[in-house]
């Protein structure tokens, strides 16, 4: 069986859909599974053992064109896909399998997709309250998954596999300590300052963490290094803080985060990326929901103050930060830490 994913555009949201990957490994040990995604996600897809090929998406996220996506799919039709499984919701998303004339062509209902698709499911949101049990679902027939109930227990989690050489050499790359922990610190949001936990508060927690031995390594994209560098100017032992923001390729900031002590993170792809690492985490969420996308580990703590989805881009307190956000004192992100910690050492000796 050979099976064509048209896979997210969005870190997080590719981290979740391992699982359907991870299900349908299961369900089908000799399919064939391969990605079709931006070329930014190969990394992350190389370090997913079910996955068989990365195939770059050339069209860039939001763009019709609509003859370069015929002649991809066209190009696919010699392939001898047996089924796609569209994950985006989008209209445009759907075409690529429909040129390659792929048999089976399975997804959501989404954006009026009759006809591109014609094993297409009609989403009850309640009945699917995770993003993950959306994705998962589309590995059963449509009769056989109709809730939540339906869909077998417990779900396969995202797990990313990184060798431990990988590891040891990027930490030798960038050269970090070997005598001490790293704590990872990822400060950084996509949609701006209101999902961020303020820098302030990340350099109280980074002292308290310097102090108990540990060295802070800060990831994220370019456009979150002027908050790795506010973070250390704030902290009292900026010379144990390495800001990596915008340093790092995706494949070296998975290893580093792989090599972890622990994690703290706001809600963002690293998150993701971090639970799907088994690291240890204390996610940090605001306005944003963890009720959908939440990090998917035994190992993670989620610290919320309150209830809801709040479509905020930007908060009202200073610097754009959400109050629910401030709220989060370093000493509760680094009890919480310092239990999860804890909890892990013990179950690990047991």
């Amino acid at each position: 069986m050979k099976i064509l994913i048209i896979g997210p555009s969005w870190v997080g949201d590719m981290m979740m859909s391992q699982s359907l990957y991870r299900t349908l490994k299961h369900n089908y040990p000799d399919a064939e599974i391969d990605v079709m995604a931006p070329a930014w996600c190969r990394p992350l897809l190389n370090k997913m053992p079910e996955v068989s090929k990365a195939i770059a998406m050339p069209v860039g996220h939001g763009q019709l064109a609509l003859g370069q996506r015929y002649k991809l799919g066209k190009s696919l039709r010699a392939s001898g896909y047996d089924q796609a499984i569209v994950l985006p919701n989008s209209l445009k998303s759907a075409l690529v399998p429909f040129f390659a004339k792929i048999p089976k062509r399975t997804g959501w209902k989404g954006e009026m997709r009759y006809g591109l698709l014609n094993d297409i499911r009609n989403l009850d949101k309640q009945a699917f309250p995770l993003m993950v049990q959306r994705y998962v679902a589309l590995a059963y027939q449509k009769q056989d998954i109709q809730s939540e109930q339906d869909l077998p227990q417990p779900l396969l989690w995202p797990k990313l596999q990184v060798e431990s050489s990988d590891i040891t050499a990027t930490i030798e790359h960038f050269k970090l300590s070997t005598e001490l922990p790293i704590i990872g610190f990822c400060p950084g949001a996509e949609f701006g300052p209101a999902k961020r936990w303020p820098d302030y508060h990340y350099a109280a927690l980074a002292d308290l963490l310097v102090e108990q031995g540990s060295q802070i390594v800060i990831f994220g994209s370019a456009k979150d290094r002027d908050v790795g560098e506010s973070i250390i100017a704030k902290s009292g032992h900026p010379d144990s803080c390495i800001n990596l923001a915008g340093s790092t390729s995706l494949d070296q900031a998975v290893n580093l985060l792989a090599g972890c002590k622990a994690v703290v993170s706001n809600d963002s792809g690293l998150m993701h990326i971090a639970a799907a690492l088994d690291r240890p985490l204390v996610a940090l969420y605001g306005p944003s929901s963890p009720d959908f996308t939440p990090p998917l580990s035994n190992k993670a703590e989620v610290i919320r103050l309150i209830s809801g989805y709040h479509k905020v881009r930007r908060g009202d307190s200073d610097e754009g930060y959400h109050q629910s956000l401030i709220d989060i004192q370093p000493e509760l992100a680094f009890e919480t830490l310092m239990k999860l910690l804890s909890r892990c050492e013990s179950s690990a000796s047991e």
